[in-house]
């Protein structure tokens, strides 16, 4: 075939059934295969997967050959998309099942660190980082063409075994497109390929209000209720305050007379006060209720924590989602001995996601 020689057209029904025959067979083989599966036309729905996209399409070298990739990845093309370290390794399925390799360089420190600067103070939780609930300085700043986040384009390198003798062919584009739309699901993949620990933003905002974090004269705290997703720990909100110990003063020494008459006021007074029956009968209801209390957070373990990953087959970031808890949390309790110290709601979204099952765990994932 000459290098301008065209294969005959393939219809896209007839490419699909090659390629998962393929793909059938990688997997018996060991590859976990990932594919990329577009709902309707649109490519990218968040925050990152979007800011994915438009930071591509912001660079006059591929814009005009983007396009061509987008057809491909809306009719489930792209076969397989797996995103590591400074790499993409992609199977797009054409007249035949093509190789795809993009090359990414990871992040410079010095401008990771930047990134770092200019986000302090102002990246609220974990959550709100993966989600895209950002400050619009913050979006700014991570979407930055230059100094931000996303590579340019002598950071990237692209190779295809296509017989197309464009560097951007249809089937290059198509998965960098998949990606933006892998992004959706997975924001925490783009910090991976770049080589940098999402989780530092945070502790960039930590080091800034503890800094900063004085009681008076309007100064920045960090609030109780966030100190357990930020740290990754849990902090006990049934701490009952210490009342301090009475002054021991000197007693009086009371005339004979004066001490009987105080002695048959005190006898009076207890005689008066019967209820005393109901207050026993509030301590037991009280203490019942406490002891179903510990009964529910005694089965809380780090291996409970483990068991009940592995049986959702989750990563410790999206169970940390369905728990609403930060990812060093869920990593502390899988690493400590005994019985976990939860906060009143943590344990009610561990005793709730109990009795999910694995799909309505992932569906409850994939809604947060």
């Amino acid at each position: 075939m000459g290098r301008y020689d065209w294969r005959p057209y393939v219809p896209v029904a007839v490419r699909r059934e090659r390629a998962l025959k393929k793909m059938k067979k990688l997997r018996k083989k060991g590859l976990d295969v990932q594919p990329v599966e577009i709902e309707g036309r649109k490519i990218a729905r968040t925050f990152w997967g979007e800011a994915w996209c438009d930071h591509l399409e912001s660079f006059s070298d591929y814009e005009n050959r983007l396009p061509r990739g987008r057809t491909y990845v809306r009719n489930g093309s792209v076969c397989h998309l797996n995103i590591a370290k400074g790499e993409i390794n992609a199977m797009v399925s054409g007249s035949e099942l093509y190789k795809v390799k993009i090359a990414i360089e990871t992040l410079a420190r010095k401008k990771w660190a930047d990134v770092k600067k200019r986000c302090a103070g102002q990246v609220g939780s974990l959550i709100e980082l993966l989600q895209g609930r950002l400050s619009e300085n913050v979006m700014t700043v991570v979407t930055d063409r230059n100094k931000g986040l996303f590579p340019l384009p002598m950071e990237i390198s692209l190779k295809c075994n296509c017989p197309d003798w464009a560097v951007m062919c249809k089937h290059v584009a198509a998965v960098l497109y998949g990606v933006g739309a892998r992004l959706d699901e997975k924001p925490e993949l783009l910090f991976l390929l770049r080589g940098v620990d999402h989780d530092e933003l945070v502790s960039a905002e930590v080091g800034v209000a503890a800094a900063t974090g004085k009681a008076k004269g309007g100064r920045r705290r960090i609030a109780d209720d966030a100190l357990a997703d930020v740290f990754g720990i849990e902090m006990s909100e049934d701490a009952v305050p210490v009342k301090p110990k009475p002054s021991q003063h000197r007693k009086k020494i009371m005339p004979k007379k004066a001490a009987k008459r105080t002695a048959e006021r005190k006898v009076k007074t207890r005689k008066s006060t019967i209820p005393a029956k109901k207050k026993s009968v509030s301590r037991k209801v009280h203490t019942k209720n406490a002891s179903r209390t510990a009964q529910s957070t005694r089965s809380v373990t780090g291996r409970a924590v483990i068991g009940l990953r592995a049986k959702f087959g989750m990563s410790r970031s999206e169970f940390a989602r369905l728990l609403g808890v930060s990812v060093s949390c869920v990593g502390n309790w899988e690493k400590k001995p005994g019985t976990l110290s939860l906060q009143p709601r943590t344990r009610d979204a561990w005793n709730a996601t109990k009795g999910l099952t694995k799909r309505q765990a992932w569906r409850k994932v994939n809604r947060s």
